[in-house]
Parts: structure tokens; sequence; C-alpha cells
């Protein structure tokens, strides 16, 4: 079983920065993606962005294209979403999700390609 527990949301103007961070517990991670999903209240669950584990090939969502970037801390099962010139519609719940690395692996995008999902932390974007 693994754990992922995210950290670094809060409240920040637009324009500016923050870093999240997901870190994977239990075991050491043995997946094909960590993936970054988002949901704002009375809206779906979307796609953000993920890092190929093996190859650290990045995928993200046109909305963030530019503004994010993902890296990995191998040695620390960790992964990081930089985000940049946040805007107010970037407020969400941000959620980190990790596969099993069994059977063949759906597109990243995929949310139902991923077995583990954080906890979730509140990113807030001010005017």
């Amino acid at each position: 079983q693994v754990q992922l527990v995210e950290s670094g949301g809060g409240l920040v103007q637009a324009g500016g920065s923050l870093r999240l961070s997901c870190a994977a517990s239990g075991r050491s991670f043995a997946g094909y993606f960590m993936g970054w999903f988002r949901q704002a209240p009375g809206k779906e669950r979307e796609f953000v962005g993920a890092i190929r584990w093996s190859s650290s090939t990045t995928y993200y969502a046109d909305s963030v294209k530019g503004r994010f970037t993902i890296s990995k801390d191998n040695a620390k099962n960790t992964v990081f979403l930089q985000m940049s010139n946040l805007k107010p519609e970037d407020t969400a719940s941000y959620y980190c999700a990790a596969d099993n690395g069994m059977g063949t692996p759906k597109h990243p995008s995929t949310s139902s390609g991923y077995n583990y999902w954080g906890q979730g932390t509140q990113v807030t974007v001010s005017t």
C-alpha cells in the first residue's frame, strides 16, 4: 500500500507562486505515473499534470502549460508541482495520485488509471 501526503497549499495573490509537494510512503514507488489533479467547488475533478517515473517525461493540461512545472526527487519518493503566475481560476483542492505499476498504464490524464490518492491541499488565489 502506498500513502500519499500533499503539502504546500495556501493563499496567494494572483501572479504569485506556490510549490506543492507529494510524498509517497509505505513502500518505494514502483508505478508508472504520479499525477496532479484539482477540483474546485461545484466542478468536476480535472487533470493538471503528471510525470512518468521512469523517464521523467511530463504532461500538462493546456490550462496550466507554461505556468506549472512538475519535478520529482527519486530518493525521497516525492513529486513537486511548481505553480507560477497563478490565476484566480487555479483556486481548487489539489490532489496527487499514483498508480500501482500493474498492467498496461492508462494515459496519465485519466483519473481512473490511478490507484492511490492523497487527501488534498487547498490552493486559493486572490485577485
